[in-house]
């Protein structure tokens, strides 16, 4: 089974640059869903919606950090993804329970596995205070 999963890894190709992971599915997904905790939480179902798909878009975009081509090792740079798809699976959780204090309480964690990445593998975005 192993290796029939590394064949299948092995065919897919990436179409997206990390620029265009980061600057058109992530940083959006995890903006809206900050923006909207925020702003006093969502108030509808449409908005609970726009939670719901940035959520699952955050989460999935962790795995795609995580492909063949695109994880830098698979030491940090994948247990960081991972953080993001976890923080993006909790916050399809509370999207779907349309739990406003657990979406709330995601924040940091949200925030936290963007900035854990970022500070080793864009130290320029976060440069050392040493």
């Amino acid at each position: 089974m192993r290796i029939i999963s590394l064949l299948l890894l092995a065919a897919l190709q990436s179409t997206a640059t990390m620029k265009q992971l980061m600057v058109d599915m992530i940083h959006p997904a995890s903006n809206e869903i900050l923006l909207f905790v925020s702003r006093g939480n969502p108030q509808d179902e449409k908005e609970w919606d726009r939670v719901r798909r940035s959520a699952i878009t955050l989460a999935e975009s962790g795995n795609l950090l995580m492909m063949p081509g695109r994880a830098r090792d698979q030491g940090d740079w994948v247990k960081d993804a991972k953080l993001l798809v976890d923080a993006g699976n909790a916050a399809y959780k509370a999207a779907q329970d349309k739990d406003a204090k657990a979406l709330a309480a995601l924040t940091e964690s949200l925030d936290a596995s963007c900035t854990t990445c970022h500070k080793q593998y864009r130290p320029n975005v976060f440069p050392s205070t040493r």
